[in-house]
């Protein structure tokens, strides 16, 4: 009975040295960093999600993405596996992504509304002239000033393609890329898709990659909204703006983004043949 003791202690012990060795090795898996930016300007504290390229490099200059509805639990993460996808496989440089994590998504992606619904359906409304300031005047200055910086990209989807869309007419100088998927143009009862072609007319022909995208299964009047955007982005001919358009065929409003992205970014940065 002893011996059958100490035969079974000797064996504990083995097990336990063997997890202890292996708990050793075990270390975090980054792949970025979290920090916090205080706006002025929101008067509020907002967390970032920073994707960092696996060889970051301080020394070189980026692409950066603005990566609206970027919340560790919501776009960050899988949106980040794209691009790191595209550095793999396609021809898109390393790229930082900046995800800027929300707190209050009706507040900050819509614009001022009159509609008695929609101010008792969205009653913190009507802010997005506010989180445009941030992005312009605190929130793109800090990262510039912390990474050397290249391209700038803007995805949004849904409130965020919205106000994307309100970005693109009003101060399309803050970004040289917008990726705009399943904009909520429906707002204000589709008044910034009204006021587009005038708004166009005022905009310098600088160089310019939009990707605007909607879901087959999506609201009507959800894909007669894309579609009118990207007709009245057209037709305003400007030579140095690329303007796309995608219908995916299978998707819903709930099912876009991430397969609309990789549409987009194909558009940009096409396979690359292994060497």
């Amino acid at each position: 009975m002893l011996k059958k003791l100490f035969i079974f202690c000797g064996i504990l012990f083995t097990f336990q040295s063997m997890v202890f060795a292996q708990t050793e090795n075990v270390k975090p898996l980054t792949i970025g960093e979290i920090r916090m930016i205080k706006s002025k300007i929101l008067n509020e504290e907002r967390t970032l999600n920073i994707y960092l390229p696996q060889n970051f490099d301080k020394t070189k200059s980026y692409p950066i993405i603005y990566l609206l509805d970027g919340s560790i639990n919501e776009d960050f993460i899988h949106v980040s596996g794209l691009v790191q996808f595209f550095n793999l496989m396609y021809a898109m440089p390393e790229t930082i992504i900046i995800g800027i994590a929300n707190i209050d998504r009706k507040k900050d992606f819509t614009f001022h509304t009159d509609l008695k619904d929609l101010q008792k359906n969205y009653p913190t409304t009507g802010h997005s002239d506010k989180f445009i300031d941030f992005l312009e005047k605190e929130l793109k200055p800090y990262i510039e000033s912390q990474f050397k910086t290249t391209d700038k990209y803007l995805f949004g989807q849904s409130l965020g393609g919205l106000v994307a869309t309100e970005i693109l007419l009003k101060k399309p100088e803050m970004f040289n890329n917008y990726f705009i998927i399943s904009p909520s143009l429906w707002w204000d009862n589709e008044s910034l898709l009204k006021q587009a072609p005038q708004l166009l007319t005022k905009i310098p022909n600088t160089k310019k990659f939009i990707y605007v995208s909607v879901g087959k299964g999506e609201h009507p009047v959800m894909i007669k909204d894309a579609e009118g955007l990207f007709d009245v982005l057209k037709k305003n001919k400007k030579k140095n703006w690329t303007v796309e358009y995608k219908m995916m065929e299978t998707d819903n409003h709930a099912t876009i983004l991430h397969r609309s992205l990789y549409e987009g970014l194909v558009k940009l940065f096409p396979y690359k043949e292994p060497k």
